[in-house]
């Protein structure tokens, strides 16, 4: 059976995954609220990932100094990294790993298949392949949202004792 903390990860995921995939951005309530969710259960000892309070605490830390390189390069946004690093705290730094691969994976045939499309469109209107800064925001990779639903993943794995 599906524990409270469980569900409560799990729709703190889900609305990271249906913010991120919609606006591309991730509110900083949300990073708030499951960062807060994340620390207070570990501190309880009621994570849904068995994390302890200085687990989180490591994981948190090790999810933000993990992708902030990404985000200082330009490559990723800073809502990204923020959310890592509440994953982190949430599953511990551990699971970093496997959900950042995971993720990655994701992001990368999400990439590919923009980029089809948007050559595909171009190439239709004969027109030189440029775009506004709002078409390509439109056309980035929700990472957030591929982080957020690989982390559901390693929930369901973690719940049937198929992690590592």
């Amino acid at each position: 059976m599906l524990s409270i903390e469980s569900a409560i990860f799990i729709a703190w995921a889900l609305a990271i995954v249906i913010f991120d995939w919609r606006r591309r951005l991730i509110p900083n309530a949300l990073i708030i609220v499951g960062a807060s969710c994340a620390l207070a259960f570990a501190a309880a000892h009621i994570s849904p990932f068995d994390t302890s309070i200085g687990v989180a605490l490591i994981g948190f830390g090790a999810g933000f100094v993990a992708l902030m390189p990404f985000h200082l390069l330009g490559m990723m946004g800073a809502a990204d990294v923020k959310a890592f690093a509440v994953l982190g705290a949430w599953c511990g730094p551990r699971a970093l790993v496997g959900i950042w691969v995971a993720a990655s994976l994701a992001a990368f045939v999400h990439a590919l298949v923009l980029l089809a499309r948007r050559r595909a469109v171009f190439a239709l209107r004969d027109l030189p392949d440029t775009a506004t800064l709002e078409e390509r925001r439109r056309n980035s990779t929700p990472y957030g949202a591929l982080l957020a639903a690989a982390a559901i993943g390693h929930l369901a794995l973690f719940a049937t004792g198929a992690h590592a």
